[in-house]
This record gives C-alpha cells, sequence and structure tokens, in this order.
C-alpha cells in the first residue's frame, strides 16, 4: 500500500503562531481513553485541555470511550442475565458507557464557558453494518457535525458505537473508540486526530517489560499497522488501517503530561529507517495441530473452512507433509477462541479419519518490525541467534516484507523481548 504525504499541524506553539498571525485554524479531532476520563477530575481535565485549543480558533471533535473499567462492568451485568449474552442486547447495554463520558464531558465545557454539544454514535449517524460487537464502519453523516464546527462549538461524540440500517445500535469491538476517531478525521477531513491515552507515544516495546524501551518520534503506517495487528496495545488495527487508506495523520500523546508524542505517516526515501522500529507481542495466542490427515487436494480448505464458518480468525499457519502422504496442518487463533476452535478441529478430525488433534494455549507470539528489514540481509538470523542464546526454541515462525514473527512458549516470553531488543540496539538513546 502507498501512502501520499499528509498535511500535519503540531501543537501549541505552532497554533499560536498562526493565531497571531490570522491565519486559517485547523481542524483537530482529539480521542480521549479509557483511562483518560476515568473520574470526574479527569474529564475536568480533558475539558481544560480542550477548551485551551478551542480558545485559539481551532475547531475541535472530540471522541471518548467508556470510563476505565466501565465496558468490562456492563458486561459482567450482562453475563449475570445470560451466560451467553444476546449479542445485539448486550451492545445496546455496552454502548450506555460512553454516553455517560460524553455528556459528562460537554457539561465539563459548559461549566467553562465553551460552548459544547454531545452525541452518540446514533445521532452523530456513524452508519455500520449489523455485525454486533465487532461491527464496521460504512458511513458517517458528518453535517450535524459541521454545522456545530461552524457556529464555534466544541462536537463531542461517543466512541465505539453505531448504528446498522435498521436503527440498531452496535459497537465497534474493543478499542473501537479510536476506529470512531480516525474515521470522523476521514470524513471532516481533519488537519490532524490526535489519540490521547496514558502513555506518551509508541516505544519500541512494551516499556513494562523492557524499561530501556525508547519513544519512537515517528513511525509508518506499515509498521503500526504490523505492530497493532502483532499484540501493540497503543492503537486498534482497524484505526491505523483507517488512517492509512484515507491518510489520517494520526498521532499518538498523554493525556497527563506534555509532550510531542509519535507521528504515525507515510514512508519518506529521505528518511533514514531503522532496521528495526521494535517488537511487539501477543499473549493471548492459542496453538492447535492436526496430525496424520490425507495429504490430498483441499485438506486446508476442510481444515480451516469450519473455523471460518464459525466467525475464528487464523493466524498463523504452518504445514508439514510426511513419507507416508499424510500432513501434519498447525495454526494459531486468539485465545478466547481456544476451545470452540478445538472442538470444531476435533470434528474435522473425525471426518477426515485424521490421527489426532494437540492444542496448547500455554504460548505467545513475539515479532519483529521494520520497513528497514527490506533492504537488510542477516535480520532473521540476528533474530534467532538472540533467542538461542537465551536457550529460547521456536515453536512456529512466521515472515513477511516488514516483520518477523515466532511462536515460543510463555514463560520465555519477557526473557525474549529483552534479548531482541538489546540484539537490534534498541534501547533507549541509541542511534537509529
Amino acid at each position: 500500500m502507498v501512502y501520499q504525504k499528509a498535511k500535519t499541524f503540531y501543537h501549541s506553539e505552532f497554533e499560536e503562531t498562526l493565531h497571531t498571525t490570522g491565519l486559517k485554524m485547523a481542524l483537530y479531532v482529539y480521542k480521549f481513553g479509557g483511562t483518560s476520563v476515568g473520574n470526574v477530575e479527569r474529564i475536568k481535565a480533558v475539558a481544560e485541555k480542550v477548551k485551551k485549543a478551542h480558545d485559539l480558533g481551532d475547531q475541535i471533535v472530540v471522541v471518548l470511550s467508556a470510563m476505565s473499567g466501565e465496558t468490562n462492568r456492563l458486561i459482567g451485568l450482562a453475563k449475570q442475565m445470560q451466560v451467553h449474552p444476546t449479542e445485539r442486547e448486550l451492545d445496546v447495554l455496552i454502548s450506555t458507557g460512553e454516553q455517560v463520558t460524553v455528556a459528562l464531558l460537554s457539561m465539563a465545557l459548559h461549566e467553562l464557558g465553551c460552548e459544547a454539544c454531545s452525541y452518540t454514535g446514533s445521532q452523530v449517524k456513524i452508519l455500520t453494518d449489523s455485525s454486533y460487537t465487532k461491527a464496521r464502519i460504512r458511513k458517517i453523516d458528518d453535517d450535524r457535525i459541521h454545522a456545530d464546527l461552524n457556529t464555534g462549538k466544541v462536537v463531542v461524540v461517543a466512541g465505539f458505537q453505531g448504528i446498522d440500517e435498521q436503527g440498531n445500535i452496535t459497537t465497534l469491538g474493543r478499542g473501537g473508540s479510536d476506529t470512531t476517531a480516525v474515521a470522523l478525521a476521514a470524513a471532516l477531513k481533519a488537519d490532524e486526530c490526535h489519540i490521547y491515552t496514558d502513555v506518551d507515544g509508541v516505544y519500541t516495546t512494551d516499556p513494562r517489560v523492557e524499561p530501556k524501551a525508547r519513544r519512537l518520534d515517528r513511525i509508518t503506517f506499515e509498521e503500526m499497522l504490523e505492530m497493532a495487528s502483532l499484540g501493540s496495545k497503543v492503537l486498534q488495527i482497524r484505526s491505523v488501517e483507517f488512517a492509512g487508506k484515507y491518510n489520517v495523520a494520526l498521532r499518538v500523546l498523554s493525556s497527563f503530561k506534555e509532550g510531542c508524542g509519535t507521528l504515525i505517516t507515510y514512508e519518506e526515501s529521505q528518511m533514514e529507517s531503522a532496521l528495526i522500529s521494535g517488537i511487539a507481542f501477543n499473549r493471548d495466542e492459542a496453538k492447535l495441530t492436526i496430525t496424520g490427515v490425507p495429504d490430498l487436494p483441499g485438506v486446508a480448505f476442510k481444515i480451516l473452512g469450519p473455523i471460518a464458518d464459525a466467525n475464528i480468525e487464523v493466524d498463523m499457519i504452518v504445514q508439514n507433509i510426511a513419507d507416508d502422504a499424510t500432513t501434519d496442518f498447525t495454526f494459531t487463533v486468539h485465545r478466547n477462541d481456544y476451545q470452540r476452535a478445538k472442538s470444531l478441529l476435533e470434528q474435522t478430525c473425525a471426518t477426515l479419519g485424521a490421527r489426532k488433534v494437540t492444542a496448547d494455549d500455554s504460548i505467545v507470539k513475539v515479532s519483529i518490525v521494520g520497513v528497514g528489514m527490506r533492504s537488510h540481509a542477516g535480520i532473521a538470523s540476528t533474530m534467532f541467534q538472540a533467542l538461542a542464546a537465551e536457550g529460547i526454541n521456536i515453536r512456529m515462525i512466521a515472515t513477511s516484507e516488514i516483520k518477523i514473527s515466532v511462536v515460543v512458549d510463555e514463560k520465555y516470553l519477557e526473557l525474549a523481548v529483552r534479548a531482541l531488543h538489546a540484539a537490534f540496539k534498541l534501547e533507549q538513546g541509541s542511534e537509529d
């Protein structure tokens, strides 16, 4: 995918320069996550930040998540009613979390003398498909938002939710407020979309695992897409896809301290890209293997077809052919889908006359990511050597143009991340 250069604006100093010179102000979309609006005091702090930007003349749209822990609380209530809650009703319930925060922020802004108006996803009309709990955005009606912006109001929109063609409330899945923010930025042709969270940018890896992790000033859409898909929790993967597809300049910042954060941008030919930009990992992996499958055309479809029909996403796949005209077929799924996938695979095993099914939910995936890998040989050997030196056995390998992923035993996760971080010299203060 090729990304075109985006128009970007930077923070308060630049905004103040534009303001004093009488140049046109920018339109920003700000998104604040659950920890940023976790209580009344934090919501008031968000209001102060928003008002400061608005007072400079910028047009501001704010997208909010529910208060930290609120969505889990609501899901818990649902499970007291049904072991497996009806998905339509679950969406009606969990969408209320964001309705609380947008109303409270609008009140806080009014208290500061800043005109604001809050909207749910259905009021703005964020039109989605009907895939409850993981809907996808199809269209956004931005007329109402533009009308409010043109009268000088701050517009506050509930993230994570929308409405389908039949008028049913839908939600976008975990982290869906990021997607709401980027989709709104694209629809409104915003100059920049700011994702405010509890970290001050994108790091070379999770600082809780490797304290020497370094914040990146910028990262390409491609790298961020891989990092998000491989387990990085900073941004939801669909939000990065949206940003790349619609050329939305995206910046990750902290709600709690000042800084320029990390700009997610197009790849520039003049940029000297690091070999490896970061290390991602995913604890939520499970591995399934069906052995002794007759090696015949269409066998992969017969194995994975029922898995796909159950709406279970498959990640890594490895197939090994034996000398006895049979094959062993291994794949990974999210741990939440582990038991369902195992049950389906056991049924397939009986149908195909395969030997047996083995399963393991104590594995993790560790990945190195970097556009610099395209033009440098020896990346894989360096990775494998670093893991071998720590006695870490690799169970599966998958590669692409800008990433290498390995599956290892869960107990080696932190050791593997630290070893790779050191091997590729990603420590804080190192030079790219």
